[in-house]
């Protein structure tokens, strides 16, 4: 049964309560994703736009911390980065926009206001492609993209509150979503290929530690099948995928008991995540557009964009995550899970492009990276823009490998080395003296050796134990400390037991 009209059921309790076993309930979630460029400036001043650990309100100047009279200047850096990251997620850029004041009134808003855009924004009318809960491909709309400059930061202590203006004045993106998410898996799906278009188009490290991506996200329910929007709550400044979904998953259980109690949400809120408590906390009534007193920005002209540079952008984008995966699979025969895991991080995947050129052995180099050096990196907690090896290095062992130079397990040791310290392949081989043994006279030897020594081995592999060769092979291959060739110690070894 579709519940149309919810007025006359929450007029009528007793009612309600015979029904609400029956009422399928909808979650409706959208993101505004703020999304801090990696320019070397700030957004409307020259101040470093890297404050991450530096002294409190070092990084400063006149005009991030607002003092009368001074001039913002739009940083064309933060432009060019916008449109493209706009052109990546298929939006519309604008031909006419403009920067506008947006007044807020907080101890870390030197201003008392925020150049941000409201009516005529950067780009508008975009979408994102991602995977839902069954594994369907779903799009999200995306309303828009737009700049805007970032405000300080508070540190709460018991006895007051401590103001750092380093970060005033950052450049930031806010990408905008419809309310089209249906669960916090969805959401957290689309904030994390977010991140993984940004990074691949360069306009932001996505540092979650450093503050460089946060997720304000808004949550309401409805009965299924109704089209209307029913009150929000906004979860404020959420810093990683896990809260996101851990907030959105608590805010989804709590407004549907309110729902279920006669008592849903009447008013727009603001929330905060307490991630200790593992629960969300009312802040505030949400403030709407009114509250913000929205007026042009008087000290930055209207831009007109050049339809030709624009086209010019577009042309220069990288090939983004889905193409590459789409490639990986057809050009290459990568399978799909490794496709996806590759194309989905620019350094992997740029790792993965300068193997491949170099060992033209595009399964070899999945196999390592995915089963290799990602649990490496997992292992020791360390990102692949830490590792000390290129991309051609790893192309140049799988090359010695396929050559017959070092064996398998002796790569594995290479592999290490190259991890640990970023030595060249060759250097780690010749100088350890890894080189693979593939002279047919002292392998034999070590076979003789080793068949003379395990005789019941050889009886068990000439009564069809097939997995009695496996043991001779592995004491082979340990008396030669790991370097013989691997297939002519098979060979080798079938040849003289039978």
């Amino acid at each position: 049964m579709i519940i149309r009209n919810w007025k006359l059921i929450t007029d009528n309790v007793s009612y309600y309560l015979q029904l609400k076993k029956i009422m399928e309930l909808e979650t409706i979630i959208g993101l505004e994703i703020h999304v801090q460029m990696n320019t070397r400036s700030k957004m409307f001043c020259s101040c470093d736009n890297d404050s991450f650990q530096k002294e409190p309100n070092t990084n400063i100047c006149p005009v991030c911390t607002g003092f009368p009279g001074q001039l913002p200047v739009l940083n064309g850096e933060a432009l060019k980065k916008g449109l493209l990251s706009a052109l990546a997620l298929n939006l519309e850029i604008n031909e006419i926009f403009k920067f506008d004041r947006k007044h807020y009134f907080y101890p870390d808003n030197p201003k008392g206001y925020q150049i941000s855009q409201y009516d005529e924004p950067m780009s508008k009318n975009g979408y994102l492609d991602i995977l839902d809960e069954d594994l369907n491909l779903k799009r999200i709309r995306i309303e828009r993209v737009h700049l805007e400059d970032d405000a300080g930061k508070l540190t709460h202590a018991h006895n007051g509150s401590l103001c750092d203006f380093n970060r005033a004045g950052t450049p930031l993106m806010e990408i905008v979503t419809c309310p089209d998410m249906r669960s916090s898996t969805e959401a957290k799906n689309f904030a994390e290929k977010i991140q993984t278009i940004m990074r691949c188009v360069g306009s932001s490290d996505c540092d979650m530690e450093k503050g460089m991506m946060r997720f304000d996200a808004s949550i309401s329910l409805r009965p299924k099948g109704e089209d209307k929007l029913y009150p929000r709550v906004e979860i404020k400044n959420l810093n990683s995928f896990r809260f996101l979904k851990e907030a959105l998953d608590f805010e989804i259980e709590k407004q549907r008991k309110l729902w279920e109690n006669g008592t849903p949400i009447t008013r727009p809120e603001t929330a905060g995540w307490i991630a200790n408590l593992g629960r969300t906390e009312t802040l505030r009534e949400k403030e709407e557009a009114a509250d913000y007193r929205y007026f042009p920005e008087p000290d930055i002209p209207p831009f007109k964009m050049d339809k030709n540079y624009i086209e010019e952008l577009r042309k220069s984008l990288p090939k983004l995550p889905e193409q590459k995966k789409e490639e990986y699979m057809d050009v290459y025969g990568i399978k799909e899970i490794d496709a996806q895991s590759i194309s989905n991080s620019s350094e992997l995947s740029l790792l993965f492009d300068e193997a491949v050129r170099k060992s033209n052995d595009a399964k070899s180099v999945s196999n390592w990276l995915i089963t290799v050096l990602l649990g490496l990196l997992n292992q020791d907690k360390q990102e692949i823009k830490d590792l000390k090896f290129k991309g051609e290095d790893l192309g140049e062992m799988i090359i010695m490998i396929n050559e017959g130079k070092i064996s398998g397990k002796i790569a594995k040791d290479v592999f290490e080395e190259m991890y640990k310290v970023g030595a060249k392949p060759r250097e780690i081989v010749e100088k350890k003296g890894l080189t693979q043994i593939s002279d047919v006279g002292e392998i034999e030897k070590a076979c003789e050796e080793v068949l003379n020594a395990n005789p019941e081995s050889v009886l068990d592999f000439k009564n069809g134990k097939d997995r009695a060769l496996g043991r001779l092979v592995g004491e082979v291959m340990k008396k030669t400390s790991g370097k013989a060739n691997p297939k002519m110690v098979n060979e080798i070894l079938i040849g003289k037991i039978r």
